[in-house]
């Protein structure tokens, strides 16, 4: 019943936004038209970018086995599962639409807490295209200094977050 009344709730929202931005443009109230507008650009930029996204993660919950995630995101790598946390993240298009499906994935073939939650925050502030995009206009010294001093802190965080969950007993469910 009580997913029931969420469900309920949930699309009684998404219809008062909807009637919102239609009355906005009926009434030529700029506030609404700009938030359906924005609602528009960032929905179609979803549309393009998750199908593809969902579908590498899932060829490689199917392609990469557990043990090699173990490997190099589990327990016993230290410090190279941070390393390899970054260059994944690094390397991920898509920003948090897909860092956080891959986290899960990386969850579900074993790596540890907190070099998930590391790779999130990766995801955040070390990946590529973004780096040279900021390199190209505040110059790379910038661009070397802002991430040397954004990775120790997402690292630190990372740590805490996982052991205080852990001492709690946490378990992500599915």
């Amino acid at each position: 019943m009580k997913d029931r009344t969420k469900q309920i709730a949930q699309l009684v929202l998404a219809g008062a936004f909807g009637l919102f931005v239609a009355v906005s443009f009926a009434a030529d109230y700029g506030v609404g038209k700009d938030m359906g507008r924005m609602f528009g650009t960032t929905l179609a930029e979803m549309l393009k970018l998750l199908p593809c996204a969902f579908i590498l993660i899932a060829l490689f919950d199917v392609w990469v086995k557990r043990q090699t995630v173990e490997r190099h995101f589990g327990e016993g790598p230290g410090i190279r599962g941070y390393l390899w946390g970054m260059i994944l993240a690094g390397m991920s298009v898509g920003g948090m639409y897909v860092a956080f499906p891959v986290a899960y994935s990386l969850f579900c073939k074993g790596a540890k807490l907190s070099v998930i939650f590391a790779y999130v925050g990766f995801a955040g502030v070390c990946r590529i295209p973004m780096a040279m995009f900021e390199a190209s206009f505040m110059g790379g010294v910038f661009t070397a200094v802002r991430l040397a001093v954004s990775v120790p802190p997402v690292i630190l965080t990372a740590v805490i977050m996982s052991r205080f969950l852990e001492r709690r007993g946490y378990q992500i469910t599915e």
